[in-house]
């Protein structure tokens, strides 16, 4: 459904064909919720809680074999957004949450993170750094939905460090 709402099965099924459009929605059927990266960075779709204290054995235990509920951890984790200020603050999506740069801190530093990747909303460079460098965005579609005139990013991570290196592109026609 929301492949169809924001322009991504169109596209498949202008570039490649109607059978791609049904292999993508098998694969991200069975992506998980997020990722852990040398069990130092986490990568998510959305962002972080409602609640304090969560963990990361918290997120493990989400059962990801459903369509993804209204509230709780599963829904934070692909529908929440920064904001620049502390606390959290409800959602303009009417899911998930805004949260601040102390709810990304508490989060990362209960955790042992270094920082969290997620990928949920539009930004001009095709990436932005908050919350002191601990919530980084990268969204990867460049000229969302044919209109936005965004670049695309990706993120490369290289040996210990896990420092991040940012690739951005242009759309292509």
């Amino acid at each position: 459904m929301m492949n169809r709402m924001y322009g991504f099965e169109g596209e498949v099924k202008s570039k490649y064909s109607a059978d791609m459009v049904e292999l993508f929605t098998e694969v991200y059927n069975l992506l998980p919720l997020c990722h852990l990266l040398n069990r130092r960075v986490l990568v998510m779709h959305g962002g972080l809680f409602n609640a304090d204290g969560v963990t990361l054995d918290d997120i493990r235990a989400i059962d990801r074999n459903r369509q993804p509920p209204e509230e709780g951890l599963m829904a934070d984790l692909l529908w929440s957004d920064p904001m620049p200020q502390p606390g959290r603050a409800p959602s303009k999506r009417g899911v998930g949450c805004m949260f601040g740069p102390d709810v990304t801190r508490a989060f990362c530093d209960r955790n042992g993170l270094d920082y969290i990747i997620r990928s949920h909303e539009v930004k001009e460079e095709g990436y932005e750094k908050a919350h002191d460098n601990r919530c980084i965005t990268v969204f990867s579609a460049p000229n969302y939905c044919d209109q936005m005139g965004n670049k695309g990013a990706f993120i490369t991570m290289t040996g210990k460090s896990m420092e991040p290196t940012f690739t951005t592109y242009d759309a292509s026609p």
